[in-house]
């Protein structure tokens, strides 16, 4: 039989399967770090057949889909463990997850950390007995019996929602689980692996079904990976936003307020602020105009738009005086009101409307998490109402200010573009018309972008900018949504230069987005060593003995009255613990003034990363400030003003 391989032509003998195919065809190295085979869309098992013309491409080890399939794997090993220490457990599913895999259990307790250790000793057991992967379809009536006489409720239920004819079972050693598939050849490939932590779940995401306990794991291509992901692992526990936030000052949360709502304290106040004031500065030089709604608008204007009927389980509601109102968890309603509010002619078009607006959506309890999800944000929200003729530019622009604004805090991004989910509004034809211009907007830029499908807003498809951070972890913040569908069902339109009366097109988007969650992504990238440009305390000054406060305070004056957000510590300390204190809580630049600094009139300076500049003038002092909290801004052109 004659197959393509990795495009070689290989002749195989009857009954040869994907593997002897590809043994012909790739090194050893490469047969060894050999996961799957890729036939099309399709990915296969290497127990698999080959027939005649097939064309094959290797999934190896280390690429995106080959390491779903180890993680994938590594779950079915972790079941089978599972079960064999903990028979009465139930298993429902396991998929492979970004950086890892999870499966959820039934259990008559929670899993504890001993657990976990066990579970990892037999799994090494498992891998070490190197038992194939074995594949067997069947019928759903024959799987369901199995898994019904096996006492899997889960299984069960799951077989009879696919309501298919026949399904896929694969075994491995005395574990068999229903799933699609494909899987590593055989078990003593997974070596590789660390279970990670236990969390609770809902079956289904429901939490009127019954609660499970999910046991997280990682899984990667060789040791040296699984070493350098546990290493930025514990980084990242260091880099925690919520105890950094403590450490810091920043914020804090508190049951007596209630939970997702933050409490910002006066160093978190001010970063946000000067984060705020940026934004504000940067959309003015973009053509933006200043727009601000109110907290909450009739139910009646919610169910026009479409949010009461696809939305409002994220909603909440009040009334006033027998009248129900909607708390807005976006922008966009008043925005479009606003827009139709006066006559509107092609001249006047675009009209791009940017808020700071104040958002409420109702997140479960079991979601919340530090400033990266709560229930009450701020947005950098912005509303683009424009001409179709001027879609590409404005959908580009916004792409454009994206990158000017992620580069200057050193953020590479990404893009995703999302089609229509299954709950949305709007025809046919206006949703191809609106994922059609953001694809043309992301081609004209030559931006590489993934599909995402289904996952739009239910009004319009978006592209979605995933940012990496100092980690390499990715974290979605900005967003532009097309939609064509809003300004229909409000009746929005503008004069043409016919005369007549056109419909624009709004374009949904942020740049930032929720600024709280954009706060906890920056706390964790510089490790709340904040760029001297946003650090909230900007320099300290510390004297060496109580003779040199005259001297400190004078230093103090002069550096406010520069614009330089500075601090004195007067107390009677010495000065090694003043300047540890100071490194620790991420202050830029320590001020030092003692006998030599009074006789000069300047200070000695001093960096939170240790170095000693020595001694510099005052105005020295104030230009070293300025020049540090230019140079992040100077790489894009752009420019950052203290006023």
């Amino acid at each position: 039989m004659q197959v393509s391989v990795a495009g070689q032509p290989v002749s195989v003998e009857n009954g040869a399967t994907l593997a002897d195919a590809f043994k012909q065809a790739l090194s050893g190295k490469q047969f060894k770090n050999l996961v799957v085979a890729r036939s099309g869309e399709a990915l296969l098992d290497l127990t698999v057949p080959v027939t005649e013309g097939l064309t094959l491409e290797p999934v190896f080890a280390d690429s995106p889909e080959g390491l779903a399939v180890i993680r994938h794997s590594t779950a079915h090993v972790m079941a089978e463990a599972v079960k064999k220490l903990f028979p009465t457990a139930k298993v429902t599913i396991g998929p492979s997850i970004e950086s890892g895999f999870y499966y959820d259990f039934d259990y008559e307790r929670p899993f504890t950390p001993e657990d976990l250790t066990a579970i990892e000793a037999e799994m090494l057991k498992i891998i070490g007995a190197d038992k194939p992967f074995a594949r067997v379809d069947v019928t759903s009536a024959e799987a369901r019996a199995k898994f019904l006489a096996e006492g899997e409720p889960y299984k069960v239920e799951l077989i009879d929602d696919l309501n298919v004819p026949g399904v896929s079972l694969y075994t491995q050693g005395g574990f068999t689980d229903l799933c699609r598939g494909p899987h590593v050849p055989r078990t003593g490939l997974l070596k590789a692996f660390k279970l990670t932590s236990v969390a609770g779940a809902y079956w289904r995401g429901d939490e009127k079904r019954q609660q499970l306990q999910r046991i997280y794991g990682t899984a990667w291509a060789t040791p040296k990976d699984l070493k350098v992901y546990l290493e930025r692992l514990e980084e990242a526990k260091k880099r925690d936003h919520r105890k950094l936030g403590a450490q810091l000052d920043l914020f804090s949360f508190s049951d007596e307020v209630g939970g997702g709502m933050v409490l910002w304290h006066p160093k978190g106040a001010l970063t946000r602020a000067i984060l705020e004031d940026f934004e504000r500065k940067e959309h003015l030089k973009r053509g933006y105009q200043f727009v601000q709604g109110p907290l909450i608008l009739r139910r009646e204007l919610w169910e026009k738009s479409g949010h009461y009927a696809n939305y409002r389980e994220n909603m909440y509601f009040t009334e006033i005086d027998g009248q129900a109102y909607g708390i807005k968890p976006m922008n966009c309603l008043a925005h479009m009101i606003i827009f139709k509010s006066r006559l509107r002619s092609y001249r006047d078009m675009p009209q791009r409307y940017f808020e700071l607006g104040v958002v409420h959506r109702h997140e479960k309890s079991g979601v919340l998490h530090g400033l990266l999800r709560v229930r009450s944000f701020t947005q950098d929200d912005a509303h683009i109402l424009c001409r179709p003729d001027q879609l590409r530019d404005e959908i580009t622009g916004v792409i454009k200010f994206v990158g000017d604004v992620m580069g200057i805090f050193g953020f590479e991004f990404e893009a995703e573009l999302s089609t229509r989910p299954e709950k949305s509004i709007g025809s046919d034809e206006d949703w191809e018309r609106a994922t059609n211009s953001l694809k043309d907007a992301l081609e004209f830029l030559h931006m590489p972008y993934d599909i995402n499908e289904g996952d739009g807003a239910f009004y319009g498809p978006k592209i979605d900018i995933k940012i990496k951070d100092a980690l390499d972890r990715r974290w979605q913040c900005a967003t532009v949504q097309c939609d064509f569908t809003l300004p229909e069902r409000f009746d929005l339109t503008y004069v043409g230069e016919d005369g007549e009366k056109h419909r624009p097109v709004m374009l949904h988007r942020v740049i930032l987005g929720s600024i709280e969650r954009f706060m906890g992504v920056l706390i964790e990238h510089f490790a709340g060593a904040f760029p001297v440009w946003l650090a909230p305390e900007q320099a300290r000054v510390l004297t060496v003995t109580d003779a040199h406060q005259p001297h400190a305070e004078k230093v103090l004056r002069f550096l406010r009255e520069q614009g330089i957000r500075a601090s004195v510590d007067l107390r009677n300390e010495k000065l090694g613990y003043k300047v540890r204190e100071a490194q620790l809580e991420r202050i830029p630049y320590m001020f030092i003034v003692g006998d030599k600094e009074v006789e000069a009139d300047g200070v000695s300076v001093r960096v939170r990363a240790g170095a000693d500049v020595g001694f510099v003038t005052l105005p020295d002092a104030a230009k070293l400030i300025r020049d540090a909290a230019q140079e992040p801004f100077k790489r894009g052109g752009m420019s950052y003003s203290f006023s």
